[in-house]
């Protein structure tokens, strides 16, 4: 899957303009995490997919996310990003499969962090 698909997906779907701004942020962080935490066999793009859609289908569907998006990323054959956005679903108490998956549940919460972190500044960013 090209990043041109994976963006027209995530555009599709999601509209607000700090939604789309937290899925590049996570994007960005899983790409590196990958590089720095991943192993010799990681994919940083492929982490770098599961960072940018993890969220795709909360603007729509708030009540089911990320069912949609889990299903068509396995549609996909996206497995292993579908598993890392499945686990970023605490409420749904599913085993980590990876280092993907763990990674997932933190760079949202760190590049969630961040952000908040810059908005209270009182100089601004």
């Amino acid at each position: 899957m090209t990043h041109e698909q994976v963006l027209a997906q995530l555009h599709a779907w999601t509209k607000t303009d700090s939604l789309l701004k937290h899925a590049r942020a996570v994007e960005v962080v899983m790409r590196a995490a990958a590089k720095q935490y991943g192993g010799p066999d990681a994919d940083p793009e492929a982490w770098a997919l599961a960072g940018l859609l993890h969220d795709a289908d909360y603007e729509q569907w708030p009540d089911e996310h990320p069912r949609r998006i889990v299903d068509w990323l396995r549609e996909q054959g996206e497995e292993a990003a579908a598993d890392a956005v499945a686990f970023h679903r605490t409420a749904w108490g599913l085993p980590p499969k990876g280092l993907m998956d763990k990674a997932l549940l933190a760079c949202d919460e760190l590049a969630g962090f961040v952000v908040a972190c810059c908005l209270v500044r009182p100089e601004g960013v």
